[in-house]
């Protein structure tokens, strides 16, 4: 009995030698050792720098300072980790049955560089010259259970890669994770700086064996970000490629934006200053994302439908859209508080385009009502194509004015702010028209145009005083408010200060925020009016002269008497123009005067001649002949005759 117990004793002895001796051996050698083991068993170098700390029970374990672990030799130079320190626990009481149960993998500023090329993944790790591994013992090998207790990465740079190419890159990360059971969830918490704050993203993946062999697997993920948070229920590969629902709330949705790098956007009220988004959303590898089944609530606005986006800086957009009532009338950004509006003219207040800029790309909205800067649209069908911070609005057609407009408006911010159209009018609303865009109250009837423009300038102001262009318009039966034509004419009481009118026809011309016309054709009953003049589409103001013309005499009644208006929009003056009236009557004075002295001088040389005279170009000949009777008379006298 005594040489057991002896024997035992020499057993521990050797076994607490060998312990002690490796507690022993100075830091560098045991490095030297560990890296030469890492070294047979997965062929990547691993260097470390410092000592090198072990403990052996319950947790078998290893504290390294700097640390590096080389990359698979297709995958380049870059180590696949480095470190500024390691700390790597496994339970040994586990490893004796054959079960890895990972207890602590704690690094300090770490760098992971994960890539994938060509079905392979640098994480794979293989004995040298023993690639071709089969049969038993690596199926054995497979099969053995690994857990992780606990993983922290403090101050980390996380890098993957997608053949060669870098798909994502997150620098600054805070990363726990925990996998305590093979047939457990996988879970993750992660934080990053970001401007504004910081993004923390909680992930589960049920099956994360399934998941790392490169399957596709369930993924539930909530990234909860500055001014919003991302949620996403669905499925995933390890590639990042993923098909679910999602869903993206954004309370301050600019702070958003500048959390993900899309810094000093302005987001004008109506488009998402506050939004909500919900599809089923499918992201590709190449960063594309598909939303089907879409909801978008921006602001007060709700809208339906599809989108594809391409992920770049800015991105591009393909979208087709339904919406109810859309109220955009904010979009323009003028803050008209600010003191700089004008409240007889034109804002002043600078104009905030820079909500052109993103996104490109074309979206095709249907709409039951648009509201705009200015006027609303009804039941309309556009297209809206954006490239560069240039916007092109295509309709085809939109209800505006009670009518349809055909054609397209531009608006381009490229190099300052700059708009223009060529439009299409029919069967619009004058009056509705007129009062809305400018003020105007006293034309009403319908009609139909065309309409070429440009304006430049940072205000509504800048851009409507530097107007220019052409256009041209019909307008079938309608009135004339504060102008009695038919009284000016001397028809009786006319018809209460108001003009009726059958037709009105005219074209004009646009330059430096002045509308000239010289063609105006009015066409009434008894008479019509033609029209010249100037109308201010940057001063607002008129200066605009109506010609009436008699088509019947009246029995002698009336005279005409053209008409001045001229003044601001706001309280323009109608007056009958008196100077055309005096220049038209002396004129006709001195055509009568003409005409009497003219009649008298006919009549003395008729009666000189003894003949009718009844044009002066008849006297020469009249003349003449009397010339011709008198020499006649005076031969026959001559030569004895009668």
């Amino acid at each position: 009995m005594k040489w057991l117990i002896r024997f035992l004793f020499l057993i521990v002895a050797a076994f607490g030698l060998v312990i002690g001796a490796l507690l022993l051996m100075p830091g560098e050698k045991l490095a030297t050792i560990l890296a030469e083991q890492v070294k047979a068993q997965t062929g990547r170098d691993l260097a470390l720098t410092g000592d090198v700390k072990l403990s052996f029970w319950p947790v078998l374990g290893m504290e390294t300072g700097p640390v590096t672990f080389g990359n698979a030799p297709w995958a380049g130079p870059e180590p696949m980790l480095s470190a500024q320190s390691l700390a790597v626990g496994v339970d040994a009481s586990a490893l004796l049955s054959g079960n890895i149960r990972i207890k602590r993998v704690l690094a300090d500023s770490p760098v992971l560089r994960l890539e994938r090329a060509d079905g392979r993944g640098n994480w794979e790790l293989h004995q040298p010259g023993n690639s071709s591994q089969t049969g038993a013992t690596a199926q054995a090998v497979e099969s053995r259970p690994i857990t992780l207790e606990r993983l922290e990465l403090t101050n980390a740079r996380l890098i993957y890669l997608e053949n060669g190419a870098v798909s994502m890159d997150f620098a600054d990360v805070d990363l726990s994770a925990r996998w305590p059971d093979v047939t457990a969830p996988m879970e993750m918490q992660a934080s990053m700086s970001v401007p504004g704050g910081s993004v923390a993203v909680d992930l589960t993946i049920p099956d994360l064996p399934a998941f790392s062999s490169g399957a596709v697997t369930p993924l539930q993920l909530s990234l909860t970000a500055p001014g919003g948070d991302i949620q996403f229920s669905g499925r995933v590969n390890l590639a990042g490629e993923m098909d679910g629902k999602t869903t993206v709330t954004a309370k301050d949705t600019q702070r958003m934006l500048a959390a993900f790098g899309q810094g000093g956007v302005t987001v004008p009220e109506g488009l998402g200053q506050v939004a909500s988004v919900s599809g089923q959303m499918t992201y590709t590898r190449d960063g594309r994302i598909s939303l089907r089944n879409m909801i978008a609530v921006l602001d007060q606005n709700r809208l339906e439908g599809e989108a594809d986006i391409q992920i770049s800086n800015p991105p591009q957009m393909t979208a087709r859209l339904n919406a109810g009532d859309l109220d955009l009338s904010k979009v323009s950004g003028g803050n008209a508080s600010d003191g700089t509006s004008d409240t007889e003219g034109w804002s002043k207040a600078p104009i905030d385009a820079s909500f052109l800029a993103l996104a490109n790309g074309k979206i095709r909205l249907q709409a039951t009502s648009i509201a705009v800067p200015g006027m609303t649209f009804g039941k309309s069908d556009l297209t809206l194509s954006l490239d560069r911070s240039r916007a092109v609005l295509q309709m085809h057609p939109a209800s505006l004015f009670s009518g349809q407009l055909n054609g397209q408006v531009v608006a381009n911010n490229r190099n300052g702010l700059s708009v223009g159209g060529n439009l299409k009018a029919a069967n619009i609303d004058i009056n509705e028209a007129l009062e809305t865009l400018g003020d105007i109250k006293r034309l009403s009837g319908t009609g139909s145009g065309n309409l070429e423009f440009l304006g430049v300038g940072q205000s509504e102001d800048q851009i409507m005083r530097s107007l220019s262009g052409k256009g041209d318009i019909e307008v079938g039966r309608g009135v004339i408010s504060g102008l009695d034509l038919d009284r000016l004419m001397g028809r009786g009481k006319g018809s209460g200060g108001t003009t009726v009118f059958n037709s009105l026809t005219a074209s004009f011309t646009m330059k430096n925020g002045d509308l000239t016309n010289k063609d105006l054709l009015m066409q009434l009953d008894n008479f019509r009016a033609d029209g010249t003049g100037r109308i201010g589409l940057g001063a607002r103001d008129i200066d605009y002269l109506f010609t009436p013309v008699a088509l019947r005499a009246n029995s002698g009644q009336g005279i005409s008497v053209p008409v001045r208006i001229k003044g601001p929009w706001s309280d323009p003056s109608i007056k009958p123009d008196l100077t055309k009236v005096i220049e038209a009557a002396a004129e006709g004075k001195v055509k009568e005067l003409e005409d009497d002295a003219k009649k008298k001088v006919l009549e003395k040389v008729g009666k000189e001649l003894d003949t009718t005279v009844t044009d002066s170009d008849h006297i020469e000949d009249a003349l003449k002949n009397k010339l011709e009777d008198e020499a006649k008379k005076g031969l026959l006298k001559l030569f004895g005759g009668d």
